[in-house]
């Protein structure tokens, strides 16, 4: 299951974006550190794509694929040093596969900045340092280890060695450990350092009610950074979580001028970050379920999502992409027409791929 940890300044919207994303009803009040222990909620992630599949097969139901949100305190100048609650949701933070950073954009003065003023370049700025703090300490400290194995000429330790030091020449002159290339021989470099910058980060611009985009001063900075942007009303998304009614949400969208479900770009944007697909299961009168997949796997890779020992006993994979079948009307369809394929382990799954694992035991 995918991690995704929501860090910010305090008050910058995190918990009230935790809420709506969830439902969970994460304490959101008016006061740093109101997120002690990390808030973890379970959000199932639902494809328009499968609903059509599992009705043309006369699916039972539907199992939604899911994101696990942590919902992070807010970060203060110093935690790296351990100021404000710093060290312990460091800790949190590198437990998640990738970040939402949300930033504070919107102008409400009834919402307190710890700052005094709101500016986005400074918040973004006070997180990413102390981020970068945190890792230039982690990273002078494995190099001075690896160091040593290094100079006994093994191969990895020599390689994991010179990119330490770029590492560290990059952390120290402000840039993330996710613009160093992890060098091929030295394939676990980056597990084995695991730095908070190393981890792919969609910026999430807290904006005014009724603002559709995100601020250049946002968006500027998560391109020059290799980060992603979307722009989200935390207190609308979360005021229309609240009413548990799809078209009366819908129309309050339309009434203050947003497009798309904000809640919809901040998930669609977090599985983007680690390139994932999506995958179906599906069989008449049985649960269809969604699926997601690193983008470049295979159908083997693919069986052992589903089951261990379903990729052990893999024999071949019958693979259709969802609107084949639907246009076949199903598997019977599709048969006719030639469109449903007999794939052998190393088949490159494709987004939308709607598979059936052959298998032994």
């Amino acid at each position: 299951m995918m991690k995704v940890g929501l860090v910010g300044m305090p008050n910058a919207g995190k918990s009230s974006l935790f809420n709506a994303l969830s439902q969970a009803g994460a304490e959101a009040a008016n006061y740093p550190f109101t997120t002690i222990e990390p808030n973890v909620a379970v959000v199932p992630v639902k494809d328009e794509r499968m609903e059509q599949v599992a009705a043309t097969v006369k699916a039972s139901n539907i199992v939604w694929d899911t994101i696990e949100f942590h919902d992070i305190a807010g970060l203060v100048a110093g935690a790296s040093k351990g100021e404000g609650l710093g060290n312990k949701f460091l800790a949190n933070i590198r437990e998640c596969d990738a970040l939402l950073h949300v930033v504070r954009t919107h102008t409400d003065d009834n919402v307190i900045h710890p700052e005094g003023s709101v500016d986005p370049a400074r918040d973004i700025a006070t997180i990413e340092t102390e981020l970068l703090l945190a890792d230039l300490d982690t990273a002078e400290r494995r190099h001075s280890k690896v160091i040593r194995d290094a100079r006994s000429g093994d191969r990895a330790a020599v390689a994991e060695e010179v990119w330490l030091r770029q590492i560290i020449e990059a952390l120290q002159s402000g840039k993330p450990a996710r613009s160093v290339p992890v060098p091929q021989d030295a394939p676990d470099a980056l597990r084995n350092l695991s730095p908070l910058t190393g981890k792919p980060v969609l910026f999430v611009a807290n904006v005014d009610e009724g603002e559709d985009a995100v601020p250049s001063v946002v968006a500027d900075h998560a391109a020059a950074t290799g980060a992603g942007a979307v722009a989200v009303s935390s207190r609308v998304e979360a005021d229309l979580s609240d009413l548990g009614d799809d078209e009366e949400a819908a129309m309050m969208r339309e009434e203050l001028g947003i497009g798309e479900s904000g809640l919809h770009r901040v998930v669609d944007g977090a599985f983007g970050l680690l390139k994932l697909i999506a995958f179906f299961t599906a069989g008449e009168d049985k649960p269809a379920q969604t699926w997601h997949l690193r983008q470049g796997l295979t159908a083997w890779h693919a069986a052992g999502q589903i089951h261990s020992d379903i990729q052990k006993g893999f024999v071949r994979a019958e693979v259709i992409g969802w609107d084949a079948l639907v246009d076949a009307g199903g598997y019977a369809g599709a048969r006719e027409k030639g469109t449903l394929r007999l794939e052998g382990r190393d088949y490159l799954m494709a987004d939308g791929d709607v598979i059936t694992i052959k298998h032994t035991g």
